[in-house]
């Protein structure tokens, strides 16, 4: 290899040092010039602090307050049917009429055996009183007077006994004409017309009273105990506070215009599900809530002054805990601990943990730790879509709130 060529190839060497050491350079110039940002995008909007008055929904049936099958009490054959299918009906009012021939004979023959024992007790009476006529003069020996008393005893029971069986006939005969035992609507699958009917056995109508009617739910035992004695403010010359004002919304959506203020308990909580069934009282001159049909309840609450609300979306559990992350001073994520009360449409009502100028995340808390910094855009309940009242016919809370 000659010089030249040799002075060539360290030439080229050098070059390409050159380029590689200033790559370098201007590579780790460009990073410290251009620093990745650390700030978390989130959501966060102001608490809701508000008099807020807490109500409870439950899933009820509409039921009668009184409802009979109606049944024969003697038996025979249905002549007469005195009423249409679904008739409103009085307490009394004659519905059939079951043939009555037989229990007329069996009553005349009562009347007759009646008679016939008046007489023979008449006879033995009037016998007793010759004989102790005749004792008292010793015509007669006084045993013949103590058997005419005993003839006149046994006479006197016969003549009861008669009596009884005329009554029983008697009243044979008039329950041959069926009538309502309450006042209320009759059913539809009602027996027509010569139909037999078996004493106490062939069901003929059913009748259930439909004013009042009442609309049964059930409670939990803490709802149970709220009920009783969360809900008694102090009152003065110790008032007894009025019982909550129940409501009703129809499967349709409807609300009924009517407002119970009148309940009915049961003696005790189920042993299979923990529950108290309730049934709430409601006028129904109207006929409009029919027995059978399901409506939502809604059990007004205790009044809560400034209430604090925060978004449901916005608490997180952890095991029994429930947190919320709040925007800092600093414009960094801060977690707060919160006790929870009643949840009241898409939020929960604030116990403790909380202020009314608090900034909660609601938006953008996955993976988010208390510390980080916060790149936050406010936002509002109408663009979250969210609702101070229920939406669904579940067992929850909805409110009424008063701005402050």
């Amino acid at each position: 290899m000659d010089m030249n060529t040799f002075c060539r190839k360290r030439c080229v060497m050098a070059a390409a040092v050159l380029c590689m050491g200033a790559a370098v350079f201007f590579t780790g110039c460009g990073s410290s010039a251009q620093p990745k940002s650390s700030a978390v995008s989130v959501k966060a909007m102001k608490v809701i602090q508000q008099d807020t008055s807490v109500s409870h929904d439950y899933s009820g049936q509409v039921k009668s307050m009184d409802a009979v099958v109606i049944k024969p009490k003697v038996s025979g054959s249905i002549t007469e049917k005195y009423f249409r299918s679904g008739d409103l009906v009085h307490e009394g009012q004659a519905l059939y009429k079951i043939d009555d021939r037989q229990y007329e004979s069996e009553v005349l023959s009562a009347r007759s055996n009646v008679e016939k024992a008046r007489t023979a007790l008449n006879n033995s009476m009037i016998d007793l009183g010759r004989y102790q006529r005749l004792l008292s003069s010793g015509a007669i020996a006084e045993q013949t007077v103590t058997t005419q008393e005993a003839t006149v005893a046994s006479n006197q029971s016969s003549y009861d006994d008669a009596n009884a069986l005329l009554q029983k006939a008697e009243e044979n005969l008039d329950d041959t004409v069926i009538r309502a035992p309450i006042s209320g609507k009759l059913s539809v699958d009602d027996v027509g017309v010569g139909t037999y009917a078996t004493s106490g056995n062939t069901s003929l109508v059913s009748v259930g009273s439909i004013n009042p009617i009442y609309v049964q739910f059930s409670i939990s035992e803490n709802e149970y105990l709220n009920f009783r004695t969360g809900d008694k403010p102090e009152r003065e010359g110790g008032e007894r506070p009025r019982p909550p004002k129940a409501t009703l919304t129809l499967s349709n959506g409807q609300k009924y215009d009517e407002v119970s203020t009148e309940y009915i308990a049961d003696r005790e909580l189920s042993e299979s599900t923990g529950t108290l069934t309730l049934k709430a009282v409601f006028d129904n001159a109207d006929g409009v809530l029919l027995p059978g049909m399901f409506a939502r309840v809604t059990v007004e609450g205790r009044p809560l002054k400034d209430a604090i609300l925060v978004p449901q979306r916005a608490v997180q559990q952890v095991l029994d805990k429930s947190f919320v992350i709040v925007v800092g001073s600093d414009n960094k994520s801060v977690s707060r601990q919160v006790t929870l009360g009643d949840q009241v449409g898409s939020y929960y009502v604030v116990k403790s943990g909380l202020t009314k100028d608090d900034n909660v995340v609601v938006e953008g808390l996955t993976n988010l730790k208390e510390g980080q910094e916060l790149n936050v855009t406010e936002t509002t309940a109408d663009e979250l879509g969210l609702s101070l009242t229920s939406s669904d016919g579940s067992t929850s809370a909805s409110a009424s709130v008063s701005a402050k």
